[in-house]
């Protein structure tokens, strides 16, 4: 399915589930459909399974937004306590459409805690209390955190998911890589096919050597490995540093999880010749979240000026991530959008579209690692592997399963669709904007 088919189903209000293999468009057609929904002025509920993921759209987490938090069950006690909290009640019954993103990363017992909350804030006993829920992710990617011991089922195996009755848009479009053979690596991954050719190209890329002008990001599987090698990078530097600080504004714990979710940090320390990722997208300026560059220098106000890898020169002035409803700012904060990058964590990449990396896949300890981290970069030329384990490759048979489901959901959701007359398109799109709520308690 196309972007342009995908956005047409998804405004006949029906629920959807939007994935595809990274790269492929997903969230860049969230912001459309979100577009879409405030030029028509219809409520919408924007979040995401982390806090990193909501950034990218400007949400919270769906665990802050439906006001479960932590919980993993809700007795009476606690339910009772969620409809009484007034902002939450009001978030939720006056949506019309819930976005999770990153749905992969939710498991199935909070994805269910979810429609309950929904059902009996909105007095309303169809899924999710009669929202247009749109989910999107790739189960391909990295699954729900484990806790200690404990084993989650995925959202799909949810009773919520099964009741939502979903239209599948599946994107098949490439627009992060424009590489035939590794297209072709990431599509055998993704299969659980590795053919002697596949491996033979990921064999290649073993401590090969990378022609880029700047020192590669380093892909590492732990937090840990990431801080001392950026401290250490950058203490190697003699320049003196530059302090920025993050501004906030809004209650202080609306701030907090806009903190937990920006990859921005409270206070940044660059120096030139520091290496640089953008952590906002910028289109009109030139960034996205993932552009590297080096230091240079900064402007007559004291900002850093980056070298991009195609040697543009940026201005780093702050930008501003926010939490919002109805087009009012509940909350936001203002940073340098930049981190360093030396090197970065995999869990922290998901979403990034990179020039070149150096990834270290030999610790490996979830499904989708390897896949999440290889198709973060555009090309072969641009990765670098300094190491990998059995596990690294490998994808959940579960989800191996799924998708060849979802596929084929996708082509017959696509066939539904164009069936109908043009006349009947507009009275199911129309029909859905103008629709009332309609309670069945």
């Amino acid at each position: 399915m196309t972007q342009k088919e995908a956005l047409e189903i998804i405004k006949t209000g029906e629920n959807i589930f939007l994935t595809g293999p990274a790269g492929c468009g997903k969230t860049f057609l969230l912001n459309k459909y979100l577009e879409y929904l405030k030029e028509k002025k219809i409520t919408v509920g924007v979040t995401a399974s982390t806090g990193i993921a909501a950034t990218h759209l400007d949400g919270r987490t769906i665990h802050s937004w439906c006001g479960i938090g932590i919980e993993d069950r809700l007795d009476q006690r606690k339910l009772k306590k969620i409809i009484h909290n007034q902002p939450t009640a009001e978030r939720v019954k006056t949506a019309r459409v819930l976005i999770i993103d990153e749905i992969s990363m939710l498991d199935a017992k909070r994805f269910d805690l979810v429609d309950t909350v929904c059902r009996a804030l909105r007095a309303d006993l169809r899924p999710f209390g009669g929202l247009q829920v749109i989910l999107c992710g790739d189960f391909f990617q990295l699954p729900p955190v484990r806790h200690g011991e404990e084993s989650s089922e995925t959202v799909f195996e949810s009773e919520a998911w099964q009741e939502l009755k979903l239209r599948i848009c599946y994107l098949e479009e490439q627009f992060r890589q424009d590489d035939a053979r590794f297209s072709k690596v990431l599509a055998d991954i993704r299969a659980n096919r590795f053919p002697e050719k596949t491996l033979a190209v990921l064999a290649e890329r073993l401590e090969a050597d990378l022609d880029f002008p700047l020192s590669p990001t380093k892909l590492f599987t732990h937090n840990q490995k990431v801080d001392a090698h950026n401290i250490f990078e950058l203490e190697k530097i003699s320049q003196p540093p530059r302090y920025y600080e993050m501004k906030a504004h809004g209650p202080a714990n609306l701030v907090k999880k806009i903190k937990d979710g920006c990859l921005a940090p409270e206070k940044l320390e660059l120096k030139v010749g520091a290496i640089v990722m953008f952590v906002r997208n910028n289109f009109t300026r030139g960034f996205v979240n993932g552009t590297v560059g080096e230091v240079v220098g900064f402007d007559e106000d004291g900002f850093p000026i980056v070298k991009t890898l195609r040697g543009a020169l940026i201005a780093a002035r702050p930008e501003t991530w926010r939490v919002g409803e109805d087009n009012e700012t509940l909350a936001s904060l203002s940073q340098v959008p930049l981190r360093l990058a030396w090197a970065i964590t995999i869990h922290k990449s998901q979403g990034m579209s990179l020039d070149c990396a150096e990834i270290d896949l030999s610790r490996s300890f979830e499904f989708g690692m390897g896949y999440v981290a290889l198709s973060r970069v555009r090309s072969l030329a641009g990765i670098r592997l300094l190491g990998i384990n059995h596990l690294a490759l490998r994808v959940d048979e579960k989800v191996l399963a799924l998708d060849g489901k979802l596929r084929e959901y996708s082509k017959k959701d696509l066939l539904w669709f164009q069936a109908l007359k043009p006349k009947e398109k507009k009275k199911i799109t129309e029909g859905f904007l103008n629709q009332k709520k309609k309670s069945l308690f």
